[in-house]
């Protein structure tokens, strides 16, 4: 299987490799282009997505600090072995990547399940990762006992999962956005170049853990600042309440609702996320 995009879309920026918990990674890791004014920002990226979930918002990101993103095991173009995934294996990966790139102090953000795992490492690791932002993060809800059950079922359908993704796919982008046609037709793209055992694993075992857990319990307990995005025609898995309620949870978080916008607004509103996301990790 190819470690980098043939046919699907690919980043512009050097793609690199690293071993982290003996999988290989495929990774960006990017200076500064302007007057580096922070820690540097560690992107995590969403469920079986990849590194390029986040092109369009790297270059403003970018402009005060350095900025790294690689693909998580099992997605992209990493390793994908026929193994347990779970959000935990995904945690110590993101922690090993830092060490690896030789990174004390970040900033952590995200979206999906990049918003739901830069929250846990913040809960995780409160003196390491200094401020969040994440946006849409999965595990604003109450676990879900009827998820659980269908992707442990699932996961061993192999019919079943090109007609789910295709189901999930319907919640990621408004039909008013116009880019919705092309960022569709790229991802799938992407899914048939990359389809195999591992990334079949990896899809249903994180469908799996993140439908059993939640941020609510933990979230009082992350003090340091996050900043929290959604759109409010993000209604699945009920994600525009779960993520006011999360807000309000949190004990230092601040809440920017995106109005017409959907899920993936690294992509339908990118220009308008960084902003956002620059500005908060300017503050002090």
């Amino acid at each position: 299987m190819s470690s980098r995009p043939v046919n699907a879309p690919v980043t512009a920026h050097e793609q690199r490799d690293v071993t982290v918990l003996g999988l290989r990674l495929r990774y960006v890791d990017l200076p500064a282009s302007g007057e580096e004014r922070g820690p540097p920002l560690l992107l995590a990226h969403g469920h079986s997505s990849r590194i390029e979930e986040y092109e369009a918002i790297l270059g403003p990101l970018r402009a005060h600090r350095r900025v790294l993103v690689c693909d998580l095991p099992g997605s992209g173009y990493s390793d994908k072995p026929d193994i347990a995934y779970t959000l935990r294996l995904f945690e110590d990966t993101l922690l090993g990547f830092l060490d690896a790139r030789g990174i004390d102090r970040a900033h952590v953000g995200g979206g999906s399940l990049g918003g739901n795992l830069a929250l846990r490492l913040a809960h995780r690791e409160p003196d390491r990762l200094t401020r969040v932002a994440a946006w849409a993060p999965a595990g604003a809800w109450e676990p879900s006992p009827g998820w659980q059950r269908f992707s442990r079922t699932a996961r061993h359908a192999r019919w079943a999962f090109f007609p789910s993704l295709w189901i999930q796919s319907r919640f990621w982008y408004s039909p008013k956005w116009d880019g919705r046609h092309a960022a569709l037709e790229g991802a799938w793209k992407y899914y048939r170049e990359v389809y195999g055992p591992g990334f079949h694993r990896m899809y249903w075992d994180i469908g799996h853990d993140q439908a059993r857990t939640s941020l609510f319990p933990l979230a009082k307990d992350i003090r340091q600042p996050v900043w929290l995005g959604v759109g409010d025609q993000d209604h699945g898995l009920d994600m525009f309440e779960g993520v006011k309620k999360l807000a309000k949870m949190l004990p230092n978080a601040k809440l920017t609702i995106y109005p017409g916008a959907r899920h993936s607004l690294a992509n339908e509103i990118a220009s308008t996320l960084a902003r956002d996301v620059d500005a908060f990790l300017r503050e002090k």
